[in-house]
């Protein structure tokens, strides 16, 4: 990192919160299933979505820099008709909650395989902790909120890696397994479920609310009842002025990048390594694709204490997620509806379906499966506007996108858009 002094080491954090999005415990159960299943074939799928994830992250981290709004607020303030708004808030709101639901669900999982606690206790465990995580972000600010989530990507990455050092993969399968193929129509499904659940809307959302509380706090006032006019290149340049001090808007770009770049080379690193070690040491062991069949299978394999970390590693996902998830899910509706609902206050509503979910004794692993579905459906939403926004001179001024980055974000806006309705038409038609 020669390139990144002290200084803008320190502006870095907003990314490294998001892409914990990457890490959520749908993404371990896919991963894991994936090289279970079909050893290293869908190594090339892993890498592939991380590069699609990289660009979109940037561009809603760059809407947040340099506009000083969320995504949800750009679009709160540019969708005039009232019902619109309230039908655009309730896809976004029912894609946030369900994405909720997979988070608490892992956390509840978590805390049954270390603790054997009851699914339902585990499931309000993990509320009562987000809400912890929450206040810190309402009352200490983005700074203390970035550093907690942080230090638990810092488990996660142990958590889900540890058994792949004990149980190393085979180098040049691996480098195989980067030539794009498939074996049959279960191999292109799961290689659907792991690239639709990689680009998730409420990373988008969050994102971009997350750059700009940290870059341009000044300007992240609450947002007018009427629509805005779109702004000028002058306009964005006084209304940043205050917010960015000493860094400029260019330089907070450069540093955005380096942070995408770190978060997406954990993430990635992490979900390959969640694969390889599926593939190097649990090939065609029955249940892997499932949270507690995965934990059984290696401590079958490489025993307790690794099935012990990987569950550590677990609940960490499930309590970092599920905080993201629901800053996110405050955003939107603050965005989208201008109602500022108190955090903690709104995380108890929406940790009512979860813990339903979880009373009723439905499965987990079925649950997180519909989550995943739900995701689908929200991916457009949030896809489509934020490459639609970001190459309009009238929203980023001279920031806005240059046409290859617009083509690019739009190619992969189709792609995952086209992936995501495969996805959808191969879970119901099956």
């Amino acid at each position: 990192m020669g390139g990144m002094n002290t200084k803008r080491a320190w502006l870095l954090g907003p990314a490294l919160v998001a892409g914990v999005a990457y890490l959520d415990p749908g993404n371990v159960a896919t991963n894991m299933s994936a090289g279970a299943r079909f050893g290293y074939l869908l190594v090339w799928v892993v890498v592939l979505g991380n590069g699609m994830a990289w660009l979109i992250q940037y561009l809603s981290a760059k809407l947040g820099v340099v506009t000083g709004k969320s995504l949800a607020e750009t679009l709160g303030e540019r969708i005039t008709s009232k019902t619109g708004r309230r039908a655009y808030w309730l896809q976004a709101e029912l894609v946030a909650m369900a994405t909720d639901i997979a988070e608490i669900i892992g956390g509840a999982v978590a805390l049954w395989l270390l603790f054997d606690i009851p699914l339902l206790a585990g499931g309000v465990i993990t509320g009562v902790i987000s809400m912890l995580l929450l206040w810190i972000q309402s009352h200490r600010g983005a700074k203390p909120f970035e550093f907690v989530v942080i230090a638990l990507l810092a488990i996660i990455c142990v958590g889900f890696t540890v058994g792949v050092f004990l149980g190393p993969p085979d180098g040049g399968s691996v480098i195989a397994g980067l030539v794009p193929r498939f074996d049959g129509s279960d191999s292109v499904l799961l290689a659907a479920s792991i690239l639709g659940a990689t680009v998730m809307p409420h990373a988008i959302y969050a994102h971009s609310a997350l750059a700009r509380d940290r870059f341009a706090p000044a300007t992240a006032a609450p947002v007018a009842l009427s629509v805005l006019p779109a702004p000028t290149n002058s306009s964005l340049r006084d209304r940043n002025s205050a917010s960015t001090r000493t860094h400029t808007i260019p330089r907070l770009l450069r540093a955005t990048r380096w942070d995408v770049t770190i978060a997406l080379a954990i993430a990635g690193s992490v979900n390959l390594a969640i694969l390889l070690l599926g593939a190097a040491n649990l090939p065609g062991m029955p249940g892997t694709d499932s949270l507690e069949g995965a934990y059984a299978a290696l401590a079958a394999v490489l025993g307790g204490s690794v099935a012990t970390v990987f569950a550590v590693g677990l609940l960490a996902s499930g309590l970092a997620s599920t905080a993201v998830g629901a800053y996110a899910g405050s955003e939107i509706m603050h965005g989208l509806l201008h109602v500022r609902v108190p955090l903690i206050a709104r995380r108890v509503v929406t940790l009512i379906p979860a813990l339903v979910v979880l009373g009723v004794g439905f499965d987990p692993t079925q649950a997180l499966i519909l989550s995943q579905v739900a995701l689908s459906f929200g991916i457009p939403f949030a896809l489509v506007p934020l490459v639609w926004l970001t190459a309009r001179e009238g929203v980023l001024g001279s920031y806005r996108n240059r046409w290859w980055t617009t083509l690019l974000g739009a190619i992969f806006a189709v792609f995952l858009i086209v992936l995501n309705a495969l996805l959808l038409w191969l879970t119901f038609a099956g």
